[in-house]
């Protein structure tokens, strides 16, 4: 609630001739259509959510996904584009990928872009370490599959963990720290996320303590892997780059390893340089 305080001042100073592009499943974020001085598009991935269905019947913009496709929908008209084609989602299993996916299509819309453009740009922009540092990076390291992220709060774990669980993996290990500045309970929960989908978790502290004292966050971390229904192993290894190692040298064939970076330049090279220089498993 504080948060959209701030953030519904973009909304209030939409043009009159402007959109606003708001999200259908977030009550909170609804609630700041009242306050736009221009038109609103609603997105959702249910097209049957209430607030898109009374939004269509009106005649506005909508988009949503159905069978397959992100659609675009005004009046009777329709646009749709397939997750297929769109290679961040990997083929719409990544649900938050998605959403930003349906968000997008709706700013390009509203902004004029051609859908030829549109399609174009979604068939061809990868979200690797170049174009969107620590957002869902995938690389492949031996045959195991690493994911950086610069995910630091529960809503981030819960989204990471509904990716992760779509893509398949021998083992699942995960590699975090915490913000300092986070309430002690935000901290607990992430790990209480994490401990019901990973197998092993490596905890380590990171250059924003933010105020905490030393070793605080790890134990607030470990707090919230106490009751966990997955996870088995837990580390702890003091520097981020130190964990990055510990961590891609324990991989095999077939698992996955999400590291939750902090240093996101300086973590992105140096994991961008263990993969230039590995030599792939037999």
């Amino acid at each position: 609630e504080d948060l959209a305080v701030l953030k519904r001042v973009i909304v209030q100073n939409v043009a009159k001739t402007g959109y606003a592009v708001l999200n259908a499943a977030d009550p909170i974020v609804v609630q700041m259509a009242t306050g736009c001085p221009g038109k609103v598009v609603f997105f959702a991935q249910d097209r049957n959510h209430p607030v898109m269905a009374t939004h269509r019947v009106q005649g506005q913009r909508t988009v949503y996904v159905d069978n397959g496709h992100v659609v675009a929908a005004e009046g009777a008209w329709r646009e749709g584009i397939a997750l297929r084609d769109i290679p961040i989602t990997r083929d719409g299993t990544i649900g938050f990928q998605v959403e930003n996916v349906m968000a997008a299509v709706a700013a390009a819309w509203c902004a004029g872009v051609p859908w030829d453009a549109i399609r174009s740009g979604l068939a061809s922009f990868v979200n690797d370490a170049d174009n969107a540092p620590g957002r869902f990076n995938v690389l492949d390291y031996k045959g195991a599959t690493v994911i950086a992220d610069y995910g630091h709060n529960p809503d981030a774990m819960r989204a990471l963990v509904s990716a992760v669980e779509a893509m398949p993996a021998r083992r699942r290990s995960v590699l975090i720290s915490g913000a300092g500045d986070r309430r002690d309970e935000d901290i607990r929960e992430q790990t209480q996320i994490l401990g019901a989908s990973f197998d092993d978790v490596l905890l380590y502290q990171d250059a924003c303590q933010r105020g905490r004292a030393d070793g605080e966050v790890i134990g607030l971390l470990r707090q919230g892997l106490a009751k966990a229904t997955r996870t088995k192993s837990v580390a702890e290894v003091h520097g981020e780059f130190l964990a990055i190692d510990t961590a891609l040298d324990k991989l095999g064939k077939g698992d996955l390893c999400l590291i939750l970076i902090d240093q996101v330049e300086e973590a992105l090279a140096h994991i961008g340089q263990r993969v230039a220089t590995a030599i792939p498993s037999p």
